[in-house]
């Protein structure tokens, strides 16, 4: 791989904290601290909508109404900074960047919720803020001002009102661009997450443009459950299924759990150290489960994106294909998600690119040989027949060919987000097109069988 100019991007270094007990106070004092923020900033937000509406329903004008109180992180800044003496006389003792943590986050929340209901934000309907509970939030902190800095040690980081605190790894990967001075820290999120603190430095990064080792070489990739993926150059990847592989143990660290003296709301029980040392016992083997799983994602993802020129997946239904709860545990083990936008910008990094192909294409049902599309193709039929052209074939190398050659036959890409921007075109031997028949109900028309009916490949 060559390296030619460079660029700048913005990406995240994440590195786990052994903070002291002093440390790890400090740390859910911060997050805490932005909690109460959030939710006081809510309730004053909440008690001005419910004053406004209760003088309109008086004859009040809107001129004679109670002033708005603004949803805009500047103006609840504004709102908290005055009444803060009063509402937190303890507010002192912590950054004001833990204030602004919260305020940022009712900021979003609100301004999503309002996009939503005005038909502003796609996707589905965002309801309106809600209390953020410390049993079920994920106490977080996010620093963009101060001294943030990662010491010389390459064991320390520097972060404000909680100094420097020690790291569980080598930090030498940020270390060495900042001393090259190719990267800037812009701002610093640190997060409990299974038990362990993590801080997050988001990043400017000047980097060199590079080439992959073959850019004029295509590959197609048709992931699966019986394997992670199948390239169009035969090479198979195989699934790992670390959720099935630690599921003894995941259950085993569950039944320990509930054994123990948890909490209860109702009587105001407060949870046993046992319960707790059992909880994050318990948070770490799933920990380990998300990491065994991202480790091997980023591995196949670099050496995709730092070998081939051209990368061609598929746009899949994964929502869809989740509620088949059949198949939703080992499609959710399997990260197709993760790995679609780990592609995005590895190609964009090494000089490539992704080709996303439409979600009508039918890969799995397509000849990879003369182009004849089979109308049914049932999940347990591993082995493509042709009864065209004779061609047999692994049922997932087929579709890896078929994407594969997915510019070339269309001659196109992908001209949204989403991909399905036309139907399936039915091709018969000989070169004919047909279009695609009518859908009847139960999926029996093969062709528009339903999100779940192919979850090994796509949903044709």
């Amino acid at each position: 791989m060559s390296d030619v100019a460079g660029e700048v991007v913005v990406q995240a270094y994440r590195f786990a904290l052994d903070p002291t007990p002093a440390q790890d106070r400090d740390l859910h004092r911060h997050a805490g601290a932005g909690r109460f923020a959030f939710n006081w900033a809510l309730a004053t937000v909440r008690t001005n909508l419910g004053q406004r509406a209760a003088e309109r329903t008086y004859g009040l004008t809107d001129a004679q109404l109670t002033p708005a109180q603004g949803w805009t992180l500047p103006a609840l800044r504004r709102a908290w900074n005055t009444a803060k003496p009063q509402v937190a006389p303890w507010w002192s003792q912590c950054s004001k960047e833990a204030y602004n943590t919260g305020l940022d986050g009712l900021a979003r929340a609100l301004g999503n919720w309002s996009a939503s209901r005005s038909g502003r934000r796609a996707g589905p309907r965002v309801g309106f803020a809600r209390f953020r509970s410390r049993r079920r939030v994920v106490p977080s902190v996010r620093f963009t001002t101060g001294t943030i800095r990662v010491e010389d040690t390459r064991h320390h980081v520097t972060l404000p009102r909680l100094g420097r605190i020690r790291t569980h790894e080598s930090t030498r990967k940020l270390a060495r661009r900042l001393h090259a001075g190719t990267a800037r820290i812009l701002s610093a999120t640190v997060r409990l997450t299974s038990g362990r603190w993590h801080v997050s430095f988001t990043v400017e990064v000047t980097r060199t443009t590079r080439t992959p080792v073959h850019p004029q070489r295509t590959v197609g990739v048709d992931v699966g459950i019986a394997n992670l993926a199948v390239l169009s150059t035969g090479q198979v990847v195989p699934n790992p299924r670390h959720l099935a592989a630690a599921s003894e143990r995941l259950r085993g660290a569950a039944r320990t759990l509930s054994r123990r003296q948890g909490p209860d709301r109702r009587t105001g029980q407060q949870p046993s150290r046992r319960w707790r040392r059992a909880k994050t016992c318990l948070a770490r083997a799933h920990a380990r489960v998300a990491n065994l799983r991202a480790d091997g994602l980023h591995k196949l993802t670099t050496t995709l994106a730092a070998t081939y020129g051209t990368v061609i997946v598929e746009d899949l239904n994964i929502s869809g294909m989740m509620a088949n709860r059949r198949l939703a545990r080992h499609i959710a083990d399997a990260g197709w998600a993760t790995l679609h936008r780990q592609l995005q910008y590895k190609t964009a990094w090494n000089g490539g690119r992704e080709v996303v192909a439409d979600r009508w294409f039918a890969s799995s049902k397509t000849c990879s040989s003369c182009g004849a599309v089979r109308l049914k193709l049932p999940l347990r039929e591993r082995t493509y027949h042709c009864e065209h052209c004779g061609l047999i074939l692994d049922r997932d190398l087929n579709a890896a060919i078929n994407l594969k050659q997915y510019v070339v036959r269309s001659g196109r890409e992908t001209l949204n987000g989403r991909g399905a921007d036309h139907k399936t075109i039915l091709v018969v031997a000989g070169g004919r097109e047909a279009t695609t028949p009518h859908h009847h109900p139960g999926g029996q028309d093969g062709d528009r069988r339903p999100a779940t009916a192919d979850c090994n490949t796509s949903t044709h």
